[in-house]
């Protein structure tokens, strides 16, 4: 954990404040870098285990306001169709397109000792990603992320725990994502030169 005080002054009156229960400072700082490719402009991917099972692939996304889950995911866990409650607000994409859910599941993230149940959306689209986590996944938890830094910092049982994203998984995804649509793009040419 890196905490930088800026007086002994101050780190004895914050000692006297995380003593009484107070959470424990979270930020970071250049040693936080270390181990990752700097500079970049990788999206934070993580390894999170989900409903008993480590998955890899996971977005982390602030920009979101649900959890999603793709339908590969959803069947790799043996999950059910049954198991699905209904959802009937459709999705929309950054391209316009329009998504129906398949419907929605409440399955435990676990970090650590820290569980939090989290309601999935769960979506048949193509993803270079097994899911998205956002941000009630990252309020419930208190969690701070930095895309920069490529870690999620949270509080747990007095200390501040960290995840760290992957960057070989990351840049994996991006060119899995490009890959298709520059496939799709081609398809698209040569039927219209049929």
């Amino acid at each position: 954990m890196s905490v930088a005080w800026l007086s002994t002054e101050d780190n004895d009156r914050e000692s006297k404040r995380y003593k009484k229960g107070a959470s424990p400072v979270m930020g970071f700082s250049d040693e936080d870098k270390i181990g990752t490719i700097q500079p970049h402009n990788d999206a934070l991917v993580v390894t999170l285990r989900i409903g008993g099972f480590d998955v890899k692939k996971v977005l982390v996304d602030q920009g979101s306001a649900m959890e999603v889950m793709y339908l590969d995911l959803y069947k790799g866990l043996n999950l059910k169709p049954e198991d699905l409650t209904a959802y009937d607000s459709p999705l929309v994409s950054f391209k316009g397109k329009t998504v129906t859910p398949r419907g929605q599941i409440r399955l435990p993230i676990q970090t650590g000792s820290d569980v939090v149940e989290v309601d999935f959306i769960v979506v048949d689209a193509y993803s270079p990603y097994t899911a998205i986590v956002a941000r009630p996944w990252l309020h419930a938890l208190a969690t701070v992320s930095s895309t920069l830094h490529q870690k999620l910092k949270y509080p747990s049982e007095g200390q501040v725990e960290e995840i760290v994203g992957n960057q070989a998984m990351a840049r994996q995804c991006m060119v899995a994502a490009i890959s298709r649509q520059s496939n799709a793009e081609s398809s698209a040419s040569i039927k219209k030169d049929l």
